[in-house]
């Protein structure tokens, strides 16, 4: 048995655009279309909305001259009006060849919307449709709200379904307007229409205000739809459209006997360009393009990828030009931790790889986002211990006011012995330092210099990334380095500080 070709087209440029706050500029615009249609390898593209704008019309001429040029003309649709040709002149004046006109699917529209009788309406239609093709246009056919259609007026949908039938349409486009649909209705209301006109192309255009749209989408190719109407990253009005990503995974896994020309290794990339020229950031746990979606954090489950791949799915992030990560956090094994260092290139002994988990831990505690590039600077501040703690700083307050100096009360343990103290400073760390100094001389101890403070945080890092300070002391004997490492600037100094009291009473 043959398999069946299921047409997708992508309306990202003309519906997606609808997506509040978004407009995609002409060269934008082009960029994505050649995108769509030479990498992601959709059958065709919805590009705009005729009659909205200077800058949409130059849009549009833009991807036609290209399209024209490398022969994907045919592939670029153009959202047309029942307006007495004046979309059609738009269209010839772009260079767009294929309109889709939006027409009425439900009784409800074409009363109180056009005022008009279904005949007053299909008399209109007849002479665009006829307008269209003297002047070489091929017309698709929506019918808005046809699921609203289907359930309160279906007399109507199958009245306009039997005008349709004697006229030169290539494909009539069913859309779920509102996204009010079930996937039990979306298969019943298409199955029933495809039954009835089994030789017609249909294509579903479905919307997520259910978040039903992937689901609906399925019901109707099984039902016998022969397109989908789909948007990068589900992009659309209200709450969106059916989103290619996971809509092609989908279909990919479970639909055996339908087959799609779209390219899943191009899936993300499209994604991350239209995010960025959209300004519309995709969730992180957005299926198949979101950024934790190959993430595994829990450390039995890196364990189990370890053991015969336990935790893997078909959903391999190799498909869509990805690649599996392993998160680091409080919920992070010695597994997570160990693939992130494969990837480094960087090996632990057993020890080593103990006392960087629980460091791992202990940052997951505070909330931290740990990255695979803090991994080096974990490492080093944990190996960075090699010394008999007899010095703990126990608790520490740092205030810093505008127009007063900035003060420091600290308390500390030497050798079981606890002092506090209280000092003032230029900064905080500073005065974290005078207050050291007023204990130590109560010790009749000195502390070393500090010739040396350097800051880094790894490359790529936010505003709350992991911040790894070196500071450089000098004694009368020796000239040594200590590592801290934390979130805050100061407490890494402060831990740094608390590893070269350490080293000077051992």
């Amino acid at each position: 048995m043959s398999k069946k070709h299921i047409e997708i087209m992508d309306t990202t440029l003309r519906d997606g655009e609808q997506t509040s706050g978004v407009s995609f500029s002409a060269s934008e615009k082009l960029t994505i279309a050649k995108l769509l249609l030479e990498e992601l390898k959709v059958d065709r593209i919805e590009i705009a909305s005729a009659r909205v704008s200077e800058g949409e019309f130059q849009a549009v001429k833009n991807i036609t001259n290209w399209a024209s040029e490398n022969d994907y003309l045919d592939h670029v649709e153009v959202l047309t009006f029942v307006d007495n040709g004046i979309s059609i002149d738009w269209m010839i004046e772009a260079g767009a060849k294929v309109q889709n006109l939006l027409t009425k699917g439900s009784l409800n529209h074409l009363t109180y919307q056009l005022k008009k009788t279904p005949n007053q309406h299909f008399s209109d239609i007849k002479e665009n449709i006829a307008l269209a093709k003297s002047k070489g246009i091929e017309t698709n056919i929506y019918l808005e709200d046809w699921s609203n259609g289907m359930r309160n007026s279906k007399d109507y949908v199958f009245e306009f379904l039997e005008f349709l039938a004697t006229q030169p349409v290539k494909r009539v486009m069913l859309p779920d307007t509102l996204g009010v649909l079930t996937p039990s209705e979306s298969y019943e209301f298409i199955k029933e229409i495809k039954d009835k006109y089994p030789n017609t192309h249909f294509d579903f255009h479905t919307h997520n205000d259910y978040d039903l749209g992937v689901s609906n989408a399925i019901e109707g190719i099984k039902a016998g739809a022969d397109g989908l109407h789909l948007t990068i990253n589900g992009m659309g009005e209200r709450a969106g459209n059916a989103p290619m990503a996971s809509t092609i995974a989908v279909i990919n896994d479970y639909l055996p006997d339908v087959t799609i020309n779209a390219n899943e290794k191009a899936l993300y990339t499209v994604s991350k360009l239209v995010e960025n020229f959209s300004g519309i950031l995709i969730p992180a746990n957005k299926p198949i393009v979101g950024a934790n979606v190959f993430t595994q954090t829990a450390g039995i489950h890196a364990d189990g990828d370890n053991k015969n791949n336990l935790y893997f799915s078909d959903l391999m992030p190799e498909r869509f030009g990805r690649k599996r990560q392993y998160a680091l956090g409080k919920s992070s094994g010695k597994a997570n931790i160990q693939k992130n260092l494969q990837e480094l290139g960087l090996q632990l002994n057993d020890d080593a790889l103990k006392k960087v988990t629980q460091r791992i831990i202990e940052l997951g505690d505070k909330k931290q986002v740990v990255t695979k590039e803090d991994l080096p600077y974990i490492i080093s501040d944990v190996l960075d211990r090699t010394y008999e703690e007899k010095v703990t700083v126990n608790n520490y307050v740092l205030t810093h006011s505008k127009g007063l100096k900035p003060s420091t009360t600290v308390s500390i343990t030497i050798e079981g012995e606890t002092f506090e103290e209280n000092a003032q400073g230029d900064g905080q760390f500073d005065a974290f330092m005078n207050a050291l100094r007023s204990i130590f001389k109560k010790k009749k101890m000195v502390l070393p210099a500090l010739i040396d403070y350097a800051v880094r945080i790894p490359p790529g890092s936010n505003s709350d990334a992991l911040c790894e300070t070196i500071i450089t002391w000098k004694s009368d004997t020796k000239e040594f380095k200590t590592r801290g490492l934390d979130s805050d600037q100061t407490v890494s100094a402060i831990i740094a500080t608390e590893k070269m009291l350490n080293i000077i009473t051992n």
